[in-house]
């Protein structure tokens, strides 16, 4: 780990597991652990898993003008959450282009905790912070256990009075083990699920109490990798492994607009007056790629890299791929050409597993309704 400078206080449980604590955003972070990812995907999709998301950064913006930073830095009317509520968010450089995404937790009037990866979220915070009435915390203590997959419901509501009446992109303060928690209903896997906010002080006995006594529902630990299988299924992006950073433009030059990237419903309507909004409005129309699902006549996933044709011409790459033990579809989100981006298309993909025939599919391959993550009671 020789550049993490943030460290998990799982890390010696993570080590028991097999995980050699890869760096993740300056965190060492559970890539893997001995056990095949296939079950942890199973494992989520079937039960529930928990993982330690603590990478994640998380800040808090207190004072009378945090309701202003975040409206000037992110695309989200931030006047329409109220205290308990949470939205999903992006922002943008002058360009109009995506440099960060990040979940907005409203805590109170001029209160907030911003949750984001490894994008430039925090640079774009301090910026707009400095001169203005507000306090800016970068909280390394708290720490991020997420509970995902269709039993993690049940397992709360044996513990956390009034979990099962807490609706998607809500949060709430609870005692769990004994602990003073934040569960906030949100997710990174396309499964109804929770993220628990703990002291890291804490977290190691959350850790252990609940996989103690959620082994008797298949609950077990997941792996971040797990994360990959899933996030493909679901169509969730993962900054910059999806985006021009990893894959520039032919001329070198990288920065993707929402419109590409398929993140335009993050913008609230009618507003105005963000970072980057200008711009935005400009590229409408002038997608270079979009982001699409492919699917191949392949029981082997197809790899990062490999390159989508169409009748011979290159026209997309691979960004992530998968094949299920649940599905057996194996699956991938792609950059492709626009015209290329249309369901029913037949492609072919050329990469490490040879010359596969493939076809353009729309995501979200998994629960396109969003059913599950949405579900009541």
């Amino acid at each position: 780990m020789p550049d993490s400078w943030r460290f998990s206080a799982l890390a010696s449980r993570h080590r028991a597991l097999g995980s050699a604590l890869e760096d993740w955003n300056g965190m060492g972070t559970a890539w893997t652990y001995a056990h095949d990812v296939q079950d942890d995907h199973t494992m989520i999709r079937t039960r529930a898993g928990l993982m330690d998301v603590s990478g994640l950064k998380k800040v808090h913006l207190v004072g009378p003008h945090a309701n202003g930073v975040l409206d000037l830095i992110t695309t989200r009317s931030v006047g329409k959450i109220t205290p308990g509520r949470s939205a999903y968010a992006t922002m943008l450089d002058d360009d109009g282009h995506f440099i960060d995404d990040c979940i907005l937790y409203r805590m109170g009037p001029d209160s907030w905790m911003v949750v984001h990866g490894s994008g430039a979220g925090h640079e774009a915070l301090v910026s707009a912070s400095q001169g203005r009435n507000v306090a800016m915390l970068f909280d390394d203590d708290l720490h991020d256990l997420s509970l995902q997959g269709p039993l993690a419901v049940d397992f709360l509501a044996e513990h956390v009075p009034g979990i099962r009446d807490l609706k998607y992109f809500n949060h709430m303060g609870a005692r769990l083990f004994g602990a003073p928690v934040l569960i906030s209903r949100t997710g990174y896997t396309g499964e109804r699920g929770y993220e628990i906010f703990c002291r890291a002080a804490d977290a190691p006995m959350l850790w252990d109490t609940i996989l103690d006594q959620g082994k008797a529902m298949g609950i077990g630990p997941a792996a971040f990798t797990a994360l990959d299988l899933l996030r493909v299924e679901s169509y969730l992006l993962f900054y910059p492994y999806d985006m021009s950073e990893f894959f520039p433009f032919a001329d070198g030059s990288t920065g993707d607009s929402l419109w590409e990237l398929g993140l335009d419903f993050t913008v609230s309507k009618d507003k105005t007056g963000f970072r980057g909004a200008e711009a935005h409005a400009r590229l409408k129309g002038k997608e270079r790629f979009r982001i699409y699902g492919i699917e191949l006549s392949s029981d082997k996933a197809p790899e990062t890299g490999d390159k989508v044709l169409l009748d011979g011409r290159e026209v997309g790459v691979v960004t992530i791929g998968m094949v299920s033990k649940l599905t057996g579809r194996s699956l991938g989100i792609a950059r492709l050409d626009t015209e290329c981006a249309v369901a029913g298309t037949a492609l072919t993909l050329v990469g490490a597993q040879g010359t596969v025939a493939a076809t353009a599919q729309p995501l979200p391959f998994d629960d396109p309704k969003k059913t599950k993550r949405t579900a009541v009671g």
